[in-house]
């Protein structure tokens, strides 16, 4: 299983069997360029043209924007509702929480996580392998909340998104969350890995823009 990082919240996940892109951004929202990407399932956290641009996808796909249990062509999908606003659903809605599980390992993209995860949703999500998370602040949570979730999770790989980048100039650099969860960081061009690569202890991989 192979992800690279396409910028902002996007990610290109690809397996033996299928490949998927998560939330796809407006290159004119964001500033950065997004090329065209032939895929068989798209998820969508929320309907935001930072993270909804399925325009992208060049061929027709499987879209997956909403709460449930999916499988296609053996890969398990799981969206789980949580907040995109710091101060109850009210203040910017509900967005989905994906997680894909994919030869074995565990992926759980975060999308616009806007307040802490509850009990019932960390239950939901348990057993994450790899973990995508917002860390820029203003629209998400911020660093510091971004480490708390991260210790509970316990993921083995986590790979921050949703920073400052292009003309999303007001969200805090990625720098702040390096310094906060306190472990050096491994930058790469994309992750390959298998469950048998899948480190003992936490590791922070900083993903290149392929784009």
């Amino acid at each position: 299983m192979e992800i690279s990082y396409l910028g902002h919240s996007c990610f290109k996940i690809v397996g033996k069997k299928l490949t998927v892109i998560m939330d796809p951004f407006d290159p004119e929202k964001v500033g950065i360029k997004l090329g065209k990407y032939e895929a068989d399932v798209v998820t969508v956290s929320h309907e935001h043209s930072d993270h909804n641009f399925t325009r992208a996808i060049k061929n027709e796909f499987l879209l997956l924007d909403s709460p449930g249990e999916f499988e296609v062509k053996e890969v398990e999908f799981t969206g789980v509702s949580a907040s995109h606003g710091n101060f109850g659903d009210e203040e910017r809605g509900k967005i989905t929480v994906f997680t894909i599980e994919i030869e074995g390992i565990k992926v759980c993209h975060l999308g616009d996580l806007g307040s802490d995860l509850n009990s019932e949703q960390l239950e939901e999500i348990d057993g994450v392998d790899i973990l995508l998370i917002p860390v820029g602040g203003v629209y998400t949570i911020d660093s510091k909340a971004a480490a708390k979730i991260v210790s509970q999770i316990e993921p083995k790989i986590v790979i921050p998104m949703h920073y400052k980048i292009g003309k999303m100039q007001e969200l805090a650099p990625l720098e702040e969350f390096i310094k906060e969860i306190g472990i050096e960081a491994v930058t790469q061009e994309k992750i390959k890995v298998t469950v048998r690569d899948l480190p003992e202890k936490l590791e922070l991989v900083i993903l290149k823009t392929l784009n």
